[in-house]
């Protein structure tokens, strides 16, 4: 009977929410792209006051780095700092 409540539970969850899962992850990715611009912004010649803050993220980004220029529409890596293709 668990499993059964379960199941139904499961299927309503996706029943409401598959119309916006597209759209949570179009936001979640332009959160993070603007994300990554603000930690990039020193090296990308914009002023920022918290760059010692945000240079220490810089090696748990360097992962989705890649993904992020080619979405931004950079054939290579704008920064000479960060060579990843």
């Amino acid at each position: 009977m668990r499993e059964l409540w379960k199941n139904i539970n499961h299927f309503y969850d996706e029943l409401y929410f598959a119309p916006y899962r597209q759209s949570i992850r179009r936001q979640l990715r332009d959160e993070e792209d603007v994300f990554m611009l603000l930690t990039c912004s020193e090296m990308l010649g914009i002023p920022n006051p918290l760059t010692y803050y945000t240079l220490e993220l810089i090696p748990y980004m360097l992962e989705e780095y890649h993904a992020w220029h080619r979405r931004m529409g950079y054939e290579r890596s704008p920064l000479d700092e960060i060579r990843c293709c």
